[in-house]
């Protein structure tokens, strides 16, 4: 295969900042008298903001109309956003850096591609910002995953094929976008939820392309 490019989820890839969504949305339920938990919250993996209330909503058997859940939802970011602001480059996952650093020098693109409308805050945060050619996050695409318009547009942006670029995610629905896009999908996770994956790793820990590509299910 002729690889020219790979393109990242953010959330549960580059950094943890699930655990930052977590604490705001629960914030936000107990606020309304409810409570939910880590298991639901695996739920919201890979699911927009609006969408991800909805459900939130749905646990805890509250209505809202349409106006007051614009206003939850805008509460919410505002939270996560104080939690983000203070987040560090000692966040990065294992190996992630290490692994950017071998895509660069084998000359090969990379590319964000993340449903989270603050993931160029994010990379600013904590100090990425400089490797990726392409930032597509929630405040350019329309479609949310498992749409595969988010890695599409990062592709087009790019410049290359579906066929040529790898996507490495670590939710179920964004395999099933990178999978609907044509794209190579590596799950990042167990492979219990990304085994439809062509290649499922733990985490960037001690992992090269060659090892991507020669494990890379045809």
């Amino acid at each position: 295969m002729m690889i020219k490019a790979c393109i990242f989820d953010l959330d549960g890839v580059i950094v943890d900042t699930a655990k930052y969504h977590f604490i705001a949305w629960r914030r936000m339920a107990n606020e309304l008298g409810f409570d939910f938990t880590e298991e639901e919250n695996e739920k919201l993996k890979g699911v927009s903001r609006m969408d991800s209330l909805n459900l939130i909503l749905q646990w805890g058997g509250v209505e809202r109309t349409n106006d007051e859940k614009q206003a939850l939802a805008a509460q919410k970011n505002e939270w996560y956003r104080e939690y983000i602001l203070k987040m560090q480059s000692d966040e990065i996952l294992e190996g992630v850096e290490h692994f950017l650093e071998e895509l660069k020098n084998k000359g090969i693109r990379i590319a964000l591609g993340s449903s989270s409308k603050n993931a160029g805050t994010i990379i600013k945060q904590v100090r990425l910002e400089d490797r990726f050619e392409v930032i597509i996050d929630g405040n350019n695409h329309t479609r949310s995953k498992p749409d595969p318009q988010v890695f599409e547009l990062g592709s087009e942006a790019m410049g290359v094929k579906p066929e040529e670029c790898i996507v490495f995610e670590d939710a179920s629905k964004g395999v099933d976008a990178a999978l609907a896009g044509r794209f190579w999908a590596v799950g990042v996770g167990s492979p219990e939820n990304l085994g439809h994956a062509h290649y499922v790793i733990p985490g960037f820990k001690d992992l090269d392309l060659e090892k991507v590509l020669t494990n890379i299910k045809q």
